[in-house]
């Protein structure tokens, strides 16, 4: 038996003006069987945990180039 599936998450590469987005987001509706598409707007938790990602992985790859 085959697992069904009830909705797909597209994320996309960077955050873009709803002005922007919208023609992707009615490309979407256009697909066979998407009953709906919204867009969903950042917030501040989500720009600390991109920083936070981001910090980490300099670390990280500071000590990788450097050795520490």
């Amino acid at each position: 038996m085959t697992d069904r599936i009830h909705g797909i998450v597209v994320t996309l590469d960077k955050d873009i003006r709803i002005d922007d987005a919208q023609p992707t987001i009615d490309a979407i509706k256009q697909i066979k069987g998407v009953i709906d598409a919204r867009p969903v707007a950042t917030s501040a938790e989500d720009h600390l945990n991109r920083m936070r990602v981001r910090t980490e992985l300099a670390a990280r790859l500071w000590e990788v180039i450097h050795g520490e």
